[in-house]
């Protein structure tokens, strides 16, 4: 048993020397987490750490080299190269069954500390691999990284929160969201708290409804491994959409310290539910044969790797209720679909209707929006004003400004938080579960073919919309 003198040794904040990748040999850590780390390395924002990959492949050296070469962009500058090249280095792969007695635990041991290890793995496997540790086989300050989505369901996040309690303190467990990067957070949270003219307004007496949506002009890309067992639902909108929903409707925290953040999320979360009937309130769709970019994509079920009778949703929408006094009937729409027409990435906020228009006016009276865009992040305000020439004609004018956004790719911040260990970027355990408890009934009710599963053409702008 890990005594209490231990835990608080333990939680004190230390620099990470060595990062651990499991699942160093797949498609996560070449396509995301390495460039991240680059972007990281090379910014001089990580020195002397090590890196180590590890993988159930037999690798080369040269092999696991060359994926780290690829990691760094050609025009990345002297500097930036001289930093990642020593990393470089002093890098190496190892082979490694994650599941077996006593593997990770030596890995471990041989391996300069604190370490964090990051699980890029799937949920199951990573369960696995922590259940093979006892407490005394993780070394002082070793901390967990694990990607999302955390778990498949609400039981096994349950499960796997019990699992890592007993390894190291709930502050060393990152269970990070690369969709919300330090700046995103910073952005939302500027943007709603401080400003004078937007708190008054930011209620159900003045909003409509709240759309958050990420669609991507991307197909399944080689993905069927991971996707075809999680879905739309499970992917975007259980981890990623949720939170971004929490940041937009929490109420104001008392600071910014992870801890009044993150305490505002969950108060958030737990006021949150998707009502039934589920088939009002949710849909489900995939992607037929269409094209993307001029080029062909094949139906959903066709595609490599695919299991057709899982019936995988490549594009899921569920209207939120936010059950507080402050948005009380407002639905928080959250949409998320890939192989669609055009990539979108946003939040919007739709204001109420004018009560009275003054007579005399033409054109169109649309109510006023407020748009936040996630990479690029751009702020954006649609107002109704009167058109050149004729003052009396109203037409829509969009107020867009950039904002602030970080050198580093998504990873790379999600990866400095991990190293310094600064818990704000990390999903504590708490929210992690609440999320599955709003999605899992929905889940359920798709699994039991109470929401008819609908399609749409590759390329278009998903499922069609009954009027």
């Amino acid at each position: 048993m890990v005594t209490s003198t231990r835990r608080a040794r333990r939680s004190r904040a230390q620099d990470i020397k060595t990062l651990l990748i499991l699942g160093a040999s797949g498609d996560l850590t070449g396509r995301l987490l390495l460039p991240g780390l680059a972007s990281l390395v090379s910014a001089g924002r990580a020195p002397g750490l090590t890196l180590v990959g590890a993988g159930a492949e037999s690798w080369t050296p040269s092999k696991w080299q060359r994926r780290l070469a690829k990691a760094l962009p050609l025009d990345a500058g002297e500097e930036a190269s001289a930093h990642w090249k020593e990393l470089m280095a002093s890098s190496q792969y190892r082979q490694l069954d994650v599941t077996a007695p006593g593997a990770l635990a030596a890995m471990l041991a041989s391996l300069e500390g604190p370490v964090a290890v990051f699980f890029a793995l799937p949920p199951r496997i990573s369960q696995l691999a922590c259940e093979s540790l006892s407490p005394d086989e993780v070394p002082f300050g070793t901390r967990l990284v694990l990607e999302k989505p955390f778990g498949s369901d609400a039981a096994s996040a349950r499960e796997l929160n019990g699992t890592l309690r007993r390894l190291v303190p709930e502050e060393h467990i990152h269970r990070v969201d690369h969709f919300l990067g330090k700046s995103t957070v910073l952005n939302i949270i500027g943007m709603r708290f401080a400003n004078r003219f937007f708190e008054p307004l930011w209620n159900r007496d003045h909003v409509a409804e709240v759309e958050i949506a990420f669609e991507e002009d991307l197909a399944l890309e080689g993905r069927a491994g991971y996707y075809d067992s999680a879905g739309a639902l499970r992917d975007m909108i259980q981890s990623h959409l949720l939170q971004v929903m929490a940041l937009m409707a929490m109420e104001p925290p008392a600071t910014l310290g992870e801890r009044d953040l993150r305490d505002g999320i969950a108060t958030l979360l737990r006021a949150s539910r998707v009502s039934t009937p589920f088939r009002r309130n949710t849909r489900r769709a995939r992607y037929t044969a269409g094209k993307l970019g001029g080029r062909k994509v094949p139906d959903y079920v066709a595609e490599e790797g695919v299991h057709p009778d899982r019936e995988t949703e490549t594009f899921a929408e569920v209207r939120v209720e936010i059950n507080n006094a402050r948005w009380a009937g407002v639905p928080f729409i959250l949409r998320s679909g890939k192989a669609m027409g055009a990539r979108r990435k946003e939040a919007v906020v739709r204001f109420r209707p004018l009560a009275h228009l003054p007579n005399g006016f033409t054109g169109t009276d649309a109510p006023d929006e407020l748009r936040i865009g996630f990479g690029p992040d751009t702020l954006s305000i649609g107002l109704d004003v009167t058109s050149a020439g004729n003052g009396f004609e109203l037409s829509r004018a969009e107020l867009t400004t950039e904002l602030h956004s970080s050198a580093l790719l998504p990873y790379g911040e999600v990866l400095d938080g991990v190293l310094h260990g600064d818990p704000l970027l990390s999903v504590r355990a708490d929210v992690a579960e609440d999320c599955w408890r709003i999605v899992d009934p929905v889940l359920t009710a798709w699994a039991n073919g109470r929401v008819p599963l609908e399609d749409y053409p590759a390329g278009s702008q998903g499922p069609v919309t009954e009027s």
